[in-house]
C-alpha cells in the first residue's frame, strides 16, 4: 500500500486546519527522522540511518507523512558528515531543500546537529579539534538558517561517549576509562560552543539536549558500590554541559582519567542553563541489573520514565521534554501501542507531580534499520519502531499516536502547569528578532553564509 492510500481522504480533510504554522502550542508532540551516523569496522563503514531508511529518497514523503500525524515538532538533523565537509568547508545543498520543504509545511525542527558521528577529516571524538572545529560549523549552520530556532546540538552525549570510547563499539572503538572521558569531554565542550555560537546569530535559541535516562540496580549486596559509581556516572555529560559540580567520587574519576582542573571549570564556568530544556530519552534498555562482579545486563523496565525523570529533574530543576521512545511492532501487532500508551500515562504522572513536562517524543517517523546490534553490524535488518513501515504505510502506533494528539492537543493547554516555551512558529520567519537587530546594529545585519565556503 502506498502513502496515499494509507490516509483515507476523509482523515485528511479532518486533520486540515488542525493546527496553523503561527499558532504556537502549549504542549510539544514530536516525532523524528534517525538520523544515526557512526563509524563502524575501524572507521571503514559508515552507518547512515538516513540512507538505510530511505530518507534521501522520501525526504518530501516524509515530511507529508509528518504534517498527516497532525505534528507540528520534528526531531531533524543534517547529514553531518555529507555537509561538512572540511574547515570552513560546506555543502548545504540537501540542507537547503529540506529545510526550505519543513518551512513551507509550517513544521518546526529540532535541529540535531551531531548524531553519534562525525565527518571522515576529523576522525573521532578523540580528537581534541573536534569541540573548536564544530563550534564553527554551528556558526556557520545559524548564519544561513536565521529561522530556525529549536537545537539539539549533540544528540545523547553520554550515549555515544560510552559506546564509541568504553564498549568500543563504534568510531574511536576504544574500551578504557580514560577512552571515555576524553570523548565527554570533548563531546560536552563541542556542545556548549555550539550554543554559545548559535546564540551569537540567534539569540532567543532554546536547547534541548536529547540524553537518555538510565539507571542500574544492585542485583545484590556486594553490587551495591559499583552500581552507585554507575548511578553517578550517568549524570556525568548533564552535570557538565549544565555547569553542575560533580559528586567527589566523579571528580576523582575525571581527574584520574585525563580531565585536567582547567577543563573541569571550564564546564563550571561556561555553561548555558538557561537556554536550556532537558530532555530525557527512555526506552526498555534503560534500566539494567548490576552484579557482584561488577557485569551490566538489561532488567528491563522496573522504575518507568517517570520516577527516572523525577530523579533527573531533581538533579538539575529543568524544565522537561521526553525527546525519544520506541519499542518494536511484535507478533502480535499492539506491542508499540501498548508501549505508547504506558509512556503518555508516564508522561501525564510527571506532569501532575508538578514537573514542568513540555513535550513527548515518539522516535521516530518511519522503521530503523540494524538497531537490533545497536548499529553495531551492517546487516539491514529492518526495526519494526516507526510510526510507519519503510515503505511509508501507516503502523498501528502511528494511527495510535495520532489519536493521542487529537484528543490530546487542545487539553494540555489550558490545563497544565507547564512553562509556555517562547518558540517563534514558522510564519514569524524570525522577524520580530530580525528587526530589532537590525535597530540595533543601525541597519546592518549579516548575510547568510555561503553554500561552499
Amino acid at each position: 500500500m502506498s502513502k496515499a492510500q494509507s490516509t483515507s481522504n476523509s482523515d485528511v480533510k479532518a486533520k486540515e486546519g488542525a493546527f496553523h504554522a503561527d499558532v504556537i502550542p502549549g504542549f510539544l508532540f514530536v516525532t523524528g527522522i534517525e538520523n544515526s551516523d557512526p563509524t563502524i569496522q575501524n572507521g571503514r563503514v559508515r552507518v547512515d540511518e538516513m540512507e538505510k531508511c530511505g530518507h534521501y529518497r522520501s525526504w518530501q514523503i516524509d515530511f507529508e507523512l509528518v504534517r498527516d500525524m497532525g505534528i507540528q515538532f520534528l526531531r531533524y538533523g543534517v547529514p553531518l558528515h555529507r555537509a561538512w565537509l572540511g574547515p570552513d568547508r560546506y555543502d548545504w545543498g540537501f540542507a537547503d531543500a529540506a529545510f526550505a520543504r519543513l518551512k513551507e509545511e509550517g513544521i518546526v525542527p529540532i535541529v540535531d546537529l551531531c548524531h553519534f558521528g562525525m565527518p571522515d577529516w576529523l576522525g573521532n571524538f578523540q580528537n581534541p579539534d573536534f569541540p573548536e572545529q564544530f563550534g564553527r560549523y554551528a556558526s556557520a549552520f545559524a548564519l544561513r538558517y536565521p529561522w530556525l530556532q529549536l537545537y539539539t546540538p549533540v544528540n545523547e552525549i553520554y550515549i555515544c561517549a560510552r559506546f564509541s570510547a568504553l564498549y568500543g563499539w563504534w568510531n574511536e572503538q576504544l574500551h578504557s576509562d580514560a577512552a571515555f572521558v576524553t570523548a565527554l569531554k570533548h563531546l560536552v565542550k563541542a556542545n556548549i560552543l555550539a550554543m554559545r555560537a548559535i546564540l551569537q546569530h540567534r539569540p532567543d535559541a532554546i536547547f534541548i539536549q536529547s540524553e537518555s535516562s538510565e539507571y542500574f540496580h544492585a542485583e545484590q549486596p556486594a553490587a551495591i558500590g559499583h552500581a552507585e559509581k554507575l548511578n553517578a556516572r550517568r549524570f556525568l555529560s548533564l552535570d557538565l554541559n549544565y555547569g553542575r559540580r560533580v559528586d567527589s567520587e566523579m571528580y576523582e574519576y575525571l581527574l584520574d582519567n585525563g580531565m585536567t582542573r582547567d577543563e573541569y571549570h571550564f564546564f563550571l564556568e561556561n555553561h548555558l542553563k538557561h537556554h536550556c530544556i532537558m530532555g530525557t530519552d527512555y526506552y526498555v534498555a534503560n534500566e539494567h541489573r548490576v552484579t557482584a562482579g561488577g557485569d551490566i545486563c538489561a532488567s528491563g523496565e522496573i522504575f518507568g520514565y517517570s520516577t527516572i525523570t523525577n530523579m533527573y529533574y531533581g538533579r538539575y530543576q529543568l524544565p522537561v521534554m521526553h525527546t525519544e521512545t520506541n519499542i518494536a511492532e511484535g507478533p502480535r501487532g499492539d506491542e508499540a501501542v501498548t508501549w505508547l500508551w504506558k509512556e503518555w500515562a508516564n508522561v501525564l504522572r510527571v506532569r501532575n507531580a508538578g514537573v514542568p513536562i513540555l513535550g513527548f517524543t515518539w522516535y521516530s517517523l518511519t522503521d530503523q534499520v540494524d538497531w537490533d546490534s545497536a548499529l553495531r553490524t551492517d546487516r539491514g535488518n529492518v526495526n519494526p519502531l516507526g510510526l510507519y513501515d519503510l515503505d511509508r504505510n501507516i503502523r498501528a502506533v502511528g494511527r495510535a499516536y495520532r489519536e493521542l494528539i487529537a484528543n490530546w492537543r487542545e487539553v494540555l493547554p489550558t490545563q497544565s502547569v507547564c512553562l509556555r516555551i517562547p518558540i517563534e512558529m514558522p510564519a514569524g520567519s524570525g522577524d520580530a528578532w530580525r528587526s530589532a537587530r537590525r535597530s540595533r546594529k543601525g541597519g546592518n545585519e549579516a548575510t547568510a553564509a555561503p553554500s561552499n565556503t
